[in-house]
């Protein structure tokens, strides 16, 4: 029985440092670009020279090596020793960003590519982005994988098991029932509105903005969409601990559900800075409400979880300590 444990830690140990040296390399050109382009080096246009592109750039170079510095402690010893809070919130930013881009990256780069060209912007700038959708993708597939062999290692109740266990003495179920309930009515009408707009309904939508309703604007409305409503489902199934046998697939949906609203509306505000930014085809209200909604229920969303894996923490390391007892007693 300890020989198998010992495998099956070591074959963790592997899949961590694979992963995450992996996404550290992944980032790395992404992390060179984002430098050069800070400190105006290499510069596809001269708008990317005024004050807030810079800003931008620098923003995101702070997230790339902090990105590389989170692959690394997901593959050394000394990750584990991290207060757990340093290693969430930019894990949650993260996935949140990265993995819905996966589904996005196929459409969206070399739409991108081609709407430049069509820009008449420099010719380097196409390997440029090139090498930063290379980056992302790498990153969006091996920094999660990395992520899931520490938490397997550091917090294994946050992956395995069933879904359903006896609630500890204090529990917070019934706050978390009501929260997700609250939760999840707003995410089906936001995921339900975003889904409408992304399939051409114009209800909200200025009407004299109808044409630049383009492929990235529906594409990731579509996205903010199906993630809301599949956080909404994940977090009625965790709260209620019916619908999924298993506890990873609705955590997993609700971890990326819940910082993917959140990352992405305050990347969309970031955006809205520069200066070439175009205004959005929603009606102001409709799209400050939209966007605020959405960052208010994906941290609303992330507090509840925290809820179920504190609770979920408290009763599987009582029934193993009382298994422990029993054996001794026993013995």
């Amino acid at each position: 029985m300890i020989g198998l444990r010992e495998d099956s830690s070591s074959r963790i140990t592997k899949m961590r440092t694979i992963w995450g040296y992996g996404a550290a390399i992944s980032v790395f050109p992404y992390l060179l670009i984002k430098i050069a382009w800070t400190f105006g080096l290499f510069m596809p246009t001269d708008q990317m020279g005024d004050p807030s592109w810079r800003i931008a750039n620098a923003v995101t170079m702070i997230l790339a090596a902090c990105g590389i510095l989170l692959a690394m402690a997901f593959c050394r010893p000394w990750g584990e020793r991290l207060p757990s809070w340093v290693v969430a919130f930019p894990v949650w930013v993260g996935t949140g960003l990265l993995v819905p881009m996966l589904f996005l990256a196929p459409v969206l780069g070399p739409a991108a590519i081609t709407r430049d060209m069509e820009a008449g912007t420099a010719n380097f700038w196409v390997y440029e982005q090139i090498f930063v959708m290379l980056s992302l993708v790498g990153v969006g597939i091996c920094l999660p994988l990395a992520l899931a062999g520490y938490a397997k290692a550091r917090w294994p109740e946050a992956l395995g098991g069933p879904i359903d266990y006896k609630d500890p003495p204090g529990h917070t179920r019934q706050l978390q029932i009501s929260l997700a309930r609250f939760i999840a009515g707003g995410c089906i009408l936001l995921g339900v509105t975003k889904v409408f707009w992304a399939l051409g309904g114009t209800t909200g939508i200025d009407p004299v903005m109808l044409d630049d309703r383009d492929i990235w604007w529906r594409l990731l409305s579509l996205s903010t969409g199906v993630w809301a409503l599949a956080g909404a489902g994940g977090l009625l199934v965790l709260t209620t601990r019916r619908g999924s046998r298993r506890f990873l697939p609705p955590m997993a949906a609700t971890w990326i559900s819940s910082g993917m609203l959140f990352s992405y509306n305050l990347f969309n505000r970031l955006s809205a800075t520069r200066p070439d930014a175009s205004p959005a085809p929603e009606y102001p209200l409709a799209q400050v409400l939209t966007t605020e909604a959405g960052s208010v229920l994906g941290v609303m969303m992330g507090m509840t979880l925290l809820l179920v894996l504190h609770d979920r923490r408290r009763a599987l390391h009582g029934e193993s300590n009382r298994g422990i007892g029993a054996e001794t007693i026993h013995v």
